[in-house]
Order: structure tokens, then C-alpha cells, then sequence
């Protein structure tokens, strides 16, 4: 994906010691950790963003005229624009949400208010006989709300499925994407299989139907360079803590126009313009969407995050994360009994390597691993229909972030060649 180099050895061993709990051990072990598509690792100027704004800055935003709460709107607002600067888009084109999961939501509840506004509820209101698609390797955060919606709204949910290798088959594309399609939602890189998608191709079919696109960006923002606007896509999801930033909060970025389109979906203070008895009137967009109180401490840590990412430079990000996925992928390969779910190569993939281990239940596998001090994610990933499609129930699942080392790896490939004659499988 990139023309940079990865890190060397100094570069990594300086950025490593921004990360304090990669200094600890698991029992006799140096942790090894190996589970960053699920949460990323938080280094000290995020830690310490954080913790500047809650003794010194403190206050509530946009409601009071003293100080503190000046210094805390500002440093907000800075935040939301440095993190929707940061995926390509302008800063009222961002809407903090507690997570992804709920961005996802809170545009599938958007989308399902048929009736709402009578005639005007909007161009882009699911209705009876259109069609939502999606693919058959989405998280569920990406998959039960589509499904939700269509029950609400009489709409048909339809899917792209998977070939053998683990890529998207876009062979049958023109029959799956047509006139009735109103929504096309995919992830732009797989949790489970590493996948990542032909953005440009499913968009511009997208817009050949005029269907709406939205794209679960958790496990792309992270890891290479992503710009939204550049990509065509209409609404797009991220989080926080995957990309070395706090839980809690999350992003909906969108185009302008798409945003203005959407009916609120949480109601209460902060989203509305003019309250009265009867009825009430609700701010533009992002405001429109954020009722209640925000999560300022998280935004502020999540600007620091995007300012270390920005430092370190996504094109050396990318490629050092390709460089530990090859080298990941290679390792994995000779080992008996072992198999690796969607692609064998670093090409098109991100760093989440799922693997299947013969005759071992991947918990088995994972709590094998932890006794060398090695951290992994096992179970269905929020992705049953991915692993069904694989005829597996579970896998254990390495994932290599910009802090990861060559060492790291080596540690799991050895460890992990071991489980099978742990348990007397060989």
C-alpha cells in the first residue's frame, strides 16, 4: 500500500517507550501484545492530553461564559476538526458518537423513519421495496442494524459473499447492486480476514444506482491513509481506540449535504434550536445528532492521537504494518495443522491475521498462547457469518499495530507452532 520504509529499529524501540504498558510482563514474560484490532494501546501524550484537560480545563461546552468553559469549547471544537481534517473531511462534517457500533445505528434509525416529515422525510428514507446490501464479511455492528432496519422500514436486505481466498466476489455485483438498492454498506478492511475492499468500484456502482454508501472505516483509519472525500464515500464510521485514542467515543463523518438530509435520531438539549410547548426546531448538522452531554475529555485525547499518527506519517504507518503482515503471513504458512482464514498474502490485506488450529478450540489456543505472554483475540470477532462461510465457529486472531516488532511476531509463531503438541495433536 505504501512506498515508505518501515520503522527501523531505533524509530521503534523511541516510539515503544511511549507506550507504558508494553514495558510489563505476563508471568515470567515480556507482554507480547497482538490484539490491536480490537483496542489499540494508548501512548503517554494521549495519556497525558487527557489528564490536562480534566485538572486544568474542565468545564461544560458551548454553555458558559467563563474561562474554563472557553478554554474547554475551544479545545473541543479543535478536536473535531483535527480529526475530521484527519480522515479528509471538514469539521462540521463530523459527528462524535459513543462508538462506531453507534454511528452505524444512528444512521440505519435515520434511514428507517419512513413518515417522518410526511413528504419531506428526506431523500435517502428506506421504504418498502428498495434494498439495502451489504457483504458477507461485516462485523455485526455493520450487519443487525441493516437487518433491524429492514424489518422496520419492508425493505430487502441482500449481500455480496466471499470468495474462496477471502476477497469480496464482485462477480454477480451488477445482479446484487441495482435500481432498488437505496443503501450499499461494506467495511473497508475486515476484522477477521484482513480483506480490504475495492472502495473505488463498489462506490462508483453505488453511484451508478444512486444508492447511499456507507463504509465501517474502524480497521482502515488506523492503519493507512484514509481520505473519505477522495474515496466518494457518502457516510463512513471510526473509533477512538483503535487508533491509540480513548473508549467512549467514536465518529460518523459524512458529506455535508447527506448529513443535512437526516432527521435526528437522539433527542434532548444541545440538538435543538428553538423549544417551545409544541413542538421544537433542531440545529444543522453535526449539532443535530449530539444531544446530551459530550465527551469532551475523549475528543481531546483523540486530537492528541491523531497528532501522534500525523508525527509518525500514515505511509510509514502502512508500511510497517505490511512489512510484520508478511512477515506474520510467511510464518504461519509452514506450520502444521494451521490455517490462515482470507488472504495468505500481505497484498489488499491489514494486519488482523485469524488462524485456525486443527483439533484445538481457539481458546485453547489463545490461553496456550497467554502463557507465553502472548495477547490475542479469540471467539467469532463480532463476524459469525464470516467464519460460517469458512466452516469454523471461532479463530484466534494476531493483529499487528505501529508499535508491533519483528521479535513480537517471531514470539507468537513460535508459540503457537507449539499448541498442537501441547495438546497431543501432532
Amino acid at each position: 500500500m505504501s512506498q515508505a520504509l518501515p520503522f527501523d529499529d531505533v524509530e521503534l524501540k523511541a516510539l515503544r517507550a511511549s507506550f507504558p504498558v508494553l514495558d510489563r510482563s505476563v508471568g515470567d514474560h515480556p507482554l507480547t501484545y497482538l490484539d490491536s484490532a480490537a483496542t489499540s494501546q494508548r501512548p503517554v501524550e494521549v495519556l497525558d492530553a487527557e489528564r490536562g484537560y480534566l485538572t486544568r480545563s474542565n468545564a461544560a461546552v458551548h454553555r458558559g461564559a467563563h474561562t474554563l468553559a472557553e478554554e474547554a469549547t475551544e479545545a473541543y471544537e479543535q478536536a473535531r476538526a483535527a480529526v475530521a481534517a484527519f480522515v479528509g473531511r471538514a469539521d462540521d462534517e463530523l459527528v462524535w458518537t459513543r462508538n462506531a457500533t453507534e454511528g452505524l445505528n444512528l444512521v440505519a434509525f435515520a434511514l428507517s423513519q419512513y413518515g417522518v416529515g410526511g413528504a419531506d422525510a428526506g431523500p435517502y428514507t428506506l421504504r418498502a421495496g428498495d434494498e439495502v446490501v451489504v457483504t458477507e464479511l461485516e462485523h455485526h455492528a455493520n450487519l443487525v442494524p441493516w437487518q433491524q432496519a429492514c424489518l422496520r422500514t419492508g425493505a430487502t436486505l441482500r449481500w455480496i459473499g466471499l470468495t474462496d481466498d477471502g476477497r469480496l466476489d464482485l462477480d454477480r455485483l451488477d445482479e446484487i447492486v441495482t435500481e432498488r438498492t437505496k443503501v450499499l454498506a461494506f467495511a473497508h478492511a475486515s476484522n477477521v480476514l484482513g480483506t480490504v475492499a475495492p472502495v473505488e468500484r463498489l462506490v462508483a456502482k453505488a453511484r451508478e444506482v444512486g444508492a447511499l454508501t456507507v463504509l465501517d472505516a474502524c480497521q482502515s483509519v488506523p492503519h493507512f491513509g484514509v481520505d473519505l472525500a477522495a474515496l466518494g464515500v457518502d457516510l463512513a464510521v471510526f473509533s477512538a481506540h483503535k487508533m491509540l485514542g480513548p473508549t467512549g467515543i467514536g465518529a460518523l463523518a459524512g458529506r455535508r449535504e447527506v448529513l443535512a438530509a437526516l432527521p435526528p435520531v437522539y433527542t434532548g438539549g444541545s440538538m435543538v434550536e428553538n423549544v417551545f410547548m409544541e413542538s421544537s426546531t433542531f440545529r444543522e448538522p453535526p449539532q443535530r445528532f449530539e444531544a446530551g452531554t459530550p465527551p469532551v475529555s475523549q475528543a481531546i485525547a483523540w486530537h492528541a492521537a491523531v497528532d501522534v499518527l500525523s508525527g509518525l506519517g500514515m505511509d510509514r504507518v502502512a508500511a510497517h504494518e505490511h512489512a510484520l503482515t508478511a512477515r506474520l503471513l510467511a510464518g504461519v504458512a509452514p506450520i502444521p495443522g494451521v490455517r490462515v482464514l482470507g488472504p495468505t498474502t500481505a497484498d489488499d490485506r491489514v494486519g488482523a491475521v485469524s488462524v485456525l488450529v486443527d483439533g484445538v478450540h481457539p481458546h485453547d489456543v489463545g490461553q496456550v498462547l497467554d502463557a507465553s505472554g502472548v495477547a490475542v483475540r479469540v471467539g467469532h470477532h463480532c463476524a459469525q457469518p464470516v467464519h460460517r462461510r469458512y466452516g469454523a465457529t471461532a479463530s484466534t486472531r494476531a493483529s499487528v499495530y505501529l508499535y508491533s516488532t519483528p521479535d513480537e511476531v517471531d514470539v507468537f509463531l513460535e508459540a503457537l507452532a507449539g499448541v498442537r503438541a501441547y495438546f497431543g495433536r501432532n
